[in-house]
């Protein structure tokens, strides 16, 4: 379909000879989505790495966009590839399936796929999606992807790729077209392999809290990406994937009748829940941590779409170096400007090795709450597999550590949330 998707009658279309059944590669509605996402990878976020931000010896650089900006190109290069190389390898697909999980959301940005004058972006993540492809593929893995970040950032955060105090992507037409068109790409690029990669998600985190006029931008881009996701190319013929919306930080009751049958079919809406990012959040005991994460069971469960979690984590604190923003500090330890000191941020995260069993057993029982909780929605993918010096985030940690059974129906605390 045409770019403006519903704006008009393209073709002499309607959406009632557009609409018929479609079977995509996962059985969304049936099984649950239990997954992990595959963060700092293709994009790069300074508390899942720190190092490589440590080591430009600049504390300028505190995203991707400044990493590749204030380096030498070469050396920003290498730096990028060796990094592509190494920290995720089909070892991981391997773990992640033998851990029983069926998912792995993959974040990239725009531009792995253009880029613009004057951004100072370095590409070649490309061949690294394919790579994923094939590896999911091999280890029986469905494979999200996910546009983690869009042209102008649409919500200046650094996992955006740019970090900035307000986010303009939402402002600029130019910035929504060229979003747009790679979806385009990203559709086009998967098209073949609708039994690997089921779902698209055209983009992380809009700022919807930052007022209605990107929320009114929003909307319209999930519209355009219903057409260019289920009907590519200007097809009346739709495929075989699954548009994943993201809630825009809006509850879900925001979304109520948005792109729902019988007009609609094939989308789901992607919420994600972390209770670390407010004063109020990280001043919890960790039994009210566990009763939030409960008691979000209802809503997910009465939602008319396909309704997954796609970001969480059994930690409660906001204690990971950088998780803020590189030279930002916590709000735990009050070293984050305008919030009050709950406590010492020694032993809750960095190395598992620091941890003590009861905070151990705590991770375990908050990890279960939320597992049971997000699976009276269509499931969950949890944030991230892996992260240098945070343990408390890293599913791959926790399996080791024993915080997160080897298979995820495994529970210790099944009546937790009773």
């Amino acid at each position: 379909m045409p770019v403006h998707y519903l704006r008009g009658i393209a073709f002499g279309l309607t959406l009632a000879n557009l609409v018929t059944s479609f079977t995509p590669g996962f059985p969304y509605g049936t099984e649950k989505v239990r997954g992990v996402n595959l963060g700092g990878w293709l994009v790069l976020e300074p508390w899942i790495t720190p190092s490589m931000f440590d080591n430009t010896g600049n504390s300028a650089i505190v995203d991707e966009w400044t990493f590749c900006q204030y380096q030498n190109h070469d050396t920003a290069s290498q730096a990028l590839k060796s990094h592509w190389d190494t920290w995720i390898t089909e070892t991981d697909f391997a773990s992640i399936a033998s851990a029983g999980l069926n998912h792995v959301r993959l974040p990239i940005g725009y531009w792995a796929f253009e880029t613009g004058p004057g951004e100072p972006y370095i590409s070649g993540q490309l061949s690294y999606l394919q790579k994923a492809i094939t590896w999911a593929s091999n280890h029986n893995l469905k494979l999200i992807v996910d546009l983690h970040g869009a042209p102008g950032s649409q919500n200046g955060f650094d996992n955006s790729g740019r970090r900035m105090s307000f986010p303009t992507w939402h402002s600029n037409q130019t910035n929504i077209d060229r979003t747009n068109a790679i979806i385009k790409t990203i559709t086009a690029t998967v098209a073949g392999r609708p039994d690997v990669v089921p779902i698209i998600a055209p983009l992380n985190e809009p700022a919807g809290y930052d007022g209605d006029a990107v929320l009114k931008a929003t909307r319209q881009y999930w519209l355009d990406s219903y057409g260019n996701i289920r009907y590519p190319a200007g097809s009346t013929k739709q495929s075989n994937i699954v548009e994943l919306i993201h809630d825009a930080f809006q509850p879900l009751s925001y979304w109520n009748g948005f792109e729902t049958a019988p007009n609609f079919t094939g989308v789901a809406i992607d919420t994600h829940i972390y209770q670390m990012f407010s004063v109020q959040g990280v001043a919890m005991t960790n039994q009210q941590h566990i009763s939030q994460a409960c008691s979000a069971g209802s809503g997910l469960s009465n939602f008319d779409l396909w309704t997954i979690v796609g970001e969480w984590t059994p930690a409660s604190t906001d204690c990971a170096k950088y998780l803020n923003g590189r030279g930002v500090g916590s709000r735990y330890d009050g070293s984050y400007a305008g919030s009050t000191r709950v406590g010492s941020c020694t032993g809750k995260s960095g190395s598992a090795s620091s941890f003590s069993s009861s905070y151990k057993t705590f991770l375990r029982q908050f990890w279960e709450a939320q597992v049971i909780s997000y699976e009276k929605g269509d499931g969950w993918i949890q944030w991230t597999w892996k992260a240098e010096n945070a343990d408390d985030w890293s599913y791959q940690a926790g399996l080791k550590n024993g915080w997160i059974p080897q298979n995820p129906t495994n529970l210790e605390y099944p009546t937790i949330c009773n």
